[in-house]
């Protein structure tokens, strides 16, 4: 268990999370395979992949929501990369692993969606982590990033629990906007496999820091 306190843990997870909602919400509708998401780790259950997602049968909503998730989850991979490297817990290298290998082929899916779809895939490496607060998905600034990437240690666990926490509680908030307001069944389906996983996934990361 993991119970250093961190300069990076912030207190506005749940104000995140539901900033993100009103954020795609305003917008109409922002990687990986569901069955893959299930692969976070070993004891969760695995929804069926979702076929290619049909040109006509989606909304702006589902637009926003891919095109959201990619930015996202290449940030979650970008931090889960830091972990093999710095991280002393072997929970957390693990964890780390699991998720990026989970949300990468998702970021494959969502790209894939939108080019059928007619619509623009966010580029690579256009992320800018300054305009992605925590009143933003629950994406990590430019600053916490470079503080993540300088710690070692416990230090690092218990940064890279706190931030991947409300990380992953933007993703929910995403997903759940998702699930009320899109029209495509393959979007709906991996929403559904984030709102699932990372729910979990947030309890496992409570515990190790031993706040649940």
């Amino acid at each position: 268990m993991i119970r250093t306190r961190s300069p990076f843990r912030r207190t506005a997870v749940l104000a995140a999370a539901g900033a993100a909602a009103l954020v795609l919400a305003a917008c109409g509708g922002n990687g990986d395979d569901p069955a893959r998401h299930g692969g976070h780790h070993g004891d969760t259950a695995s929804p069926a992949a979702p076929a290619a997602a049909s040109p006509g049968q989606h909304n702006a909503a589902d637009v926003a929501f891919a095109q959201g998730m990619i930015p996202h989850h290449r940030q979650a991979v970008e931090m889960a990369g830091l972990a093999p490297g710095r991280a002393r817990s072997a929970e957390v290298k693990a964890l780390a692993a699991a998720i990026k290998k989970a949300q990468e082929p998702e970021i494959k899916t969502l790209s894939g969606w939108l080019t059928s779809w007619g619509e623009d895939v966010p580029a690579a490496g256009a992320m800018d982590h300054s305009l992605h607060g925590g009143a933003s998905g629950g994406m990590m600034t430019m600053q916490e990033m470079d503080q993540l990437e300088k710690a070692s240690g416990t230090a690092f666990d218990t940064a890279f629990l706190e931030l991947m926490i409300e990380h992953h509680a933007g993703a929910v908030a995403m997903a759940r906007t998702e699930k009320a307001q899109g029209a495509s069944p393959e979007a709906k389906a991996l929403a559904d496999a984030v709102i699932t996983t990372q729910s979990a996934e947030i309890t496992r990361m409570k515990k190790l820091l031993g706040t649940s």
